[in-house]
């Protein structure tokens, strides 16, 4: 079993800065990917982010320039730092983790930007 707990989401104002953080426990051997996702209220959930084991990272077009998916593996966390935030990117943001056919969620964290 894999358990994927996010934090670091909040109330931020256009054009600041969070970073987001999932730490991940369990089972964490032959991992596929990591990635961030997003749902905003009546829309469809979106990847934002992704990174392979072998480090490559692929973005959604409105976030590229912007946010920076990177991982620690000696502190099994993945990290989204999110610069010059717009209100569109106010949304729940959930961590995933690609295992074989097997993908996990974690619970998601609230981003909310707004003056």
């Amino acid at each position: 079993q894999v358990q994927l707990v996010e934090s670091g989401g909040g109330l931020v104002q256009p054009g600041g800065s969070l970073r987001l953080s999932c730490a991940v426990s369990g089972y964490i051997f032959a991992i596929n990917a990591m990635g961030w996702y997003r749902q905003a209220p009546g829309k469809e959930r979106e990847q934002v982010a992704r990174i392979t084991t072998g480090g490559n990272r692929k973005y959604t077009d409105s976030v590229n320039g912007r946010f920076t998916i990177s991982r620690d593996n000696a502190k099994n966390t993945v990290y989204l730092q999110m610069n010059s935030l717009k209100p569109e990117d106010t949304a729940v943001y959930y961590c995933n983790l690609e295992r074989g056919n097997y993908e996990y969620w974690g619970q998601g964290t609230q981003v909310i930007v707004s003056s």
